[in-house]
């Protein structure tokens, strides 16, 4: 007698097999949108803080310039439109002083870029040594960066003061041997900005060697001893070893150099309200902003002259990005 098996037991291999089949796995994202996210979620402090205290400050100062503001005025603001605008390039009170402002830094900035970067990059090659107390030296150039610039205008106004006890003065009275006289370094036209230029180079120029000298400390070795076998010479070695691996870094120091330029402020204000600096001579955009914001009490206007200068630096800045780009972006 036949036995008949129940019709829903399945077969032994059919059930192994089953039980043996991997479980479905669940979906990732792709790769590409973790790099994003995580990307994102890195930048969001710097973002916010862009945001915070460069946008929201910038948005804020573009409707203040539509507006007629006075500070500590009873009266309510009153929209001006495009006026403080028009008056900031055909009013002769008004864009003589602004367009003097912009020469003044366009001069400042087309001198402290390349000699600034040129002797930070000198400096650092001068420093990638491995010598004894090198920390010191390195210490040492770059102290004054460290300082702020309140106390190095002051230290700088004793410098530079027209008395004989200036100490430059008094330094070039001692190598002439008395044939120099007092002179207004700060005063005279023709040297207050180069005083301003000097000062500030002088401050800036370590921090821009570190960068350049963490750049130089990442080409390999196995490069200069090569070239070292070819018979290259220092000159060549610089030119065709030690510029091409600096240059994406040598570009990021030449674009700060050029921001940080067009910022210039405390030395010239410090130096012109205490230390008898030529104003027209060395008068720049940022210093016009705060006198006819907070001596003429003018915000509007004072707001004008910011946003049309924010519009000039960065588009400067979009044309030197564009002329010194490294050759291996894309």
């Amino acid at each position: 007698m036949k036995t008949v098996e129940p019709a829903h037991a399945a077969a032994p291999g059919r059930a192994q097999a089953t039980s043996s089949a991997p479980s479905a796995k669940p979906s990732r994202p792709p790769r590409g949108n973790r790099d994003w996210l995580h990307g994102l979620l890195m930048s969001a402090p710097a973002v916010g803080g862009l945001i915070a205290f460069v946008g929201i400050p910038f948005g804020y100062a573009v409707v203040l310039s539509f507006y007629n503001v006075r500070l500590g005025s009873p009266l309510e603001p009153t929209f001006f439109g495009v006026e403080h605008y028009r008056r900031l390039f055909t009013d002769p009170d008004l864009s003589g002083p602004f367009l003097r402002a912009l020469l003044n830094n366009l001069t400042f900035a087309a001198v402290v870029v390349p000699l600034q970067t040129g002797l930070a990059l000198a400096l650092a090659i001068l420093l990638n040594r491995k010598l004894k107390a090198i920390g010191l030296f390195r210490s040492f150039f770059f102290m004054p960066v460290v300082f702020p610039m309140a106390l190095v205008a002051v230290i700088w106004r004793l410098i530079l003061a027209r008395s004989e006890q200036g100490m430059l003065n008094s330094l070039l009275n001692a190598v002439t041997f008395g044939n120099w006289g007092a002179f207004d370094w700060l005063g005279d036209s023709l040297t207050a900005m180069g005083s301003i230029i000097v000062l500030s180079v002088w401050q800036g120029v370590g921090f821009q060697m570190v960068i350049l000298l963490a750049g130089l400390q990442q080409i390999p070795g196995e490069l200069y001893e090569a070239a070292q076998l070819d018979r290259a010479s220092r000159w060549q070695q610089f030119r065709h070893v030690t510029l091409p691996g600096i240059r994406g870094t040598l570009v990021f120091v030449a674009m700060l150099t050029s921001v940080l330029s067009f910022r210039v402020f405390d030395q010239v204000y410090i130096l012109i309200r205490g230390g008898g600096l030529d104003e027209d001579a060395t008068r720049t955009v940022m210093y016009q902003a705060v006198t006819t914001a907070f001596d003429q009490n003018n915000i509007g206007q004072a707001s004008a002259i910011t946003v049309v200068f924010f519009l000039i630096v960065v588009a400067l800045t979009i044309v030197q990005r564009r002329v010194v780009r490294p050759e291996n972006e894309d």
